[in-house]
């Protein structure tokens, strides 16, 4: 039975499991993330833990993927940059390789989650699918005839940084308007406490304060509440405009949502796809696209990672 590594890389921890062919985890365990050089050793430690773990070496292992943020040349293994980790030019794949005694493969986390999604998760029996993760920022990545899409230089794509709305709210990344603005789990927060100051009779008002107000209590108000409403209502506007894009530009079979938005469930896809429905070029009759919320949680980079060896 081959096994299958899959380390993901996060700024507080690092994740792991060992899976088999189909998918099922023998292992999993998880460390805390050691920032710069420090980082290939950090993640030996996981992997010995893990190969104890399911009671197996590392010899019999088909290898070991790693999912990683920041800009990643997984062409030639090499962590390019990521501030959060304090990384520039980090060979991690030879270095994991040395330690290991396996073969590794690294990409970037988004893209990494994007392909676990589709090989394990509610992407799976699709060759062409796509997974938006709308959190702090809005990620995501793109697989294509089952491959990971990842472009010139392996530089993965940017999903969170094409323009919904020209010069529209100012972005992170400097442009303005661009769909992370508004549609990250920060924005939907933003735009929550905006109403809440503007309508204080609202029952938003009356429940939270600026301080406790997120995302989620313009969902669990949205039946009840006119400014919820229009909030959510804003929002899924604002999505559906950034899903159209992504379907007309790639035309998968299916928009997966992950992110902690994607707790919302139907209350989240089903409106979702809907404006879709209406918004995407010819319609849906040819070639429909589904959006779903992803299955995975944040067991999906490291399934990604682990599915870098399956794929290889």
């Amino acid at each position: 039975m081959a096994l299958y590594m899959g380390l993901d890389v996060g700024g507080t921890f690092v994740k792991g499991i060992i899976i088999d062919e189909k998918g099922k985890i023998v292992s999993e365990n998880s460390v805390p993330t050691v920032a710069g050089e420090g980082l290939a050793d950090c993640i030996e430690t996981l992997a010995e833990n893990l190969v104890h773990g399911a009671g197996t070496v590392f010899s019999a292992l088909a290898g070991a993927g790693v999912g990683c943020p920041g800009l990643i040349d997984s062409e030639n293994g090499k962590v390019v940059f990521a501030g959060n980790l304090g990384l520039k030019n980090y060979p991690l794949q030879k270095l994991l390789e040395d330690k290991l005694g396996v073969p590794v493969r690294i990409s970037n986390d988004a893209n990494a989650a994007a392909l676990g999604e589709a090989k394990f998760g509610a992407g799976k029996g699709y060759t062409d699918s796509v997974l938006i993760t709308l959190g702090t920022g809005v990620g995501g990545g793109v697989v294509i005839g089952g491959k990971l899409f990842e472009g010139y230089k392996s530089a993965g794509t940017e999903i969170g940084h094409m323009v919904i709305e020209h010069g529209g709210a100012k972005c992170t990344c400097g442009r303005r308007g661009c769909f992370e603005a508004y549609c990250s789990a920060r924005a939907l927060t933003v735009a929550t406490r905006r109403a809440m100051e503007e309508d204080t009779s609202s029952a938003m008002w009356k429940t939270y304060t600026n301080e406790n107000a997120d995302g989620r209590t313009s969902f669990e108000y949205m039946e009840s509440d006119v400014a919820a409403k229009r909030v959510v209502d804003k929002y899924l506007n604002y999505l559906a405009c950034g899903l159209a894009n992504i379907a007309n530009i790639f035309r998968p079979q299916i928009i997966m949502i992950g992110g902690g938005v994607a707790a919302q469930g139907t209350r989240l896809s089903a409106p979702l796809q809907r404006l879709l429905d209406k918004e995407i070029f010819a319609g849906m009759d040819y070639a429909p696209v589904k959006v779903e919320c992803a299955t995975l949680g944040n067991r999906a980079g490291a399934f990604g990672a682990a599915a870098l060896i399956v794929n290889s």
